[in-house]
């Protein structure tokens, strides 16, 4: 699975959630996530490899791994996931633990709006701030490049300035503050 990504510091949260629903095909879904960030051998973590279970309200969660390069504005994500089931996600969380030890904890709520294939999240990340992801879905036949424009119009339609684009994940920022 891959999509093209865009991450970026947001200043005035409400103006651009105000823009986000405005744009949107879908209703608001209001996520709340904890991601545990798992260590990686250096081999992977070099390619920007990353190994986070995410854990949901209802007790439910995701595996994902992903590889992204740290770079500012669009860039492409591969990434896999796999579903859990409550028992599964603790089961899986105890032995990644004892394997491979945390590298952190990223807890957020995301508002989650929906633009044809992308996916506009805007993010309250505790201890950390206020943000906006996009993530463009493509297929593996899709040229790329249609996903970074995109990706940088609705950047442009939602009011970000390219002096606010990231290039790491929350996680990243975490371990330097």
């Amino acid at each position: 699975m891959k999509n093209i990504e865009i991450k970026a510091r947001v200043d005035d949260i409400d103006e651009v959630e105000k823009r986000a629903k405005e744009l949107s095909d879908t209703p608001l879904e209001v996520i709340k996530q904890h991601d545990i960030f798992f260590n990686l051998p250096s081999v992977q973590s070099a390619s920007g490899g990353r190994l986070k279970l995410r854990q949901f309200q209802d007790n439910s969660g995701e595996l994902i791994y992903y590889e992204r390069p740290n770079v500012e504005g669009p860039k492409m994500c591969n990434y896999s996931k796999i579903d859990l089931d409550q028992q599964r996600k603790e089961e899986l969380k105890e032995l990644l633990i004892k394997s491979n030890g945390i590298l952190g904890n990223v807890k957020k709520t995301r508002h989650l709006y929906m633009v044809g294939n992308t996916r506009i999240h805007i993010d309250r990340v505790f201890e950390l701030g206020n943000f906006m992801e996009l993530e463009v879905a493509i297929s593996d036949t899709d040229d790329p490049v249609e996903g970074e424009k995109i990706a940088k119009n609705l950047m442009k339609d939602l009011g970000i300035p390219e002096t606010s684009l990231l290039s790491g994940a929350y996680m990243d920022m975490i371990i330097k503050s």
